[in-house]
């Protein structure tokens, strides 16, 4: 075993893809992965897990068909499986997701903004 820590920023700076999450870490069966996103994403949902996001850097707005979230840098939020939601970038954000390994960033909606899944840096 390599006991070497994980630098977020550094892991950041080795991609540029929009809305395209990367794999740092898993524990158990599940995965860390960092994303950048800016503007709108998709209306979606994950039918068979929560979803966490915390936010690094800039301003998230998560929408839901009846509310919606406001996330800072340095505040998270555990979206129910299940609940749709489509996340709004205000300028540029960088967010780590943790969720289980497999699951899709545009849950069971196909779309431009699917991304591949299980790409580690």
């Amino acid at each position: 075993m390599k006991y070497e820590a994980i630098n977020i920023k550094e892991k950041l700076s080795k991609f540029d893809e929009l809305w395209s999450p990367r794999v740092i870490a898993e524990m158990n069966d599940y995965q860390f992965k960092l994303a950048k996103g800016e503007g709108e994403f998709v209306w979606h949902h994950h039918p068979e897990t929560d979803e966490v996001f915390i936010l690094i850097e800039g301003e998230l707005e998560i929408e839901f068909r009846d509310g919606n979230v406001s996330l800072s840098p340095g505040e998270m939020f555990v979206i129910p499986k299940g609940v749709e939601h489509k996340p709004h970038a205000k300028g540029l954000v960088q967010v780590m997701l943790v969720e289980p390994k497999g699951v899709v960033n545009t849950g069971s909606v196909a779309s431009e903004l699917t991304a591949d899944n299980d790409i580690w840096i």
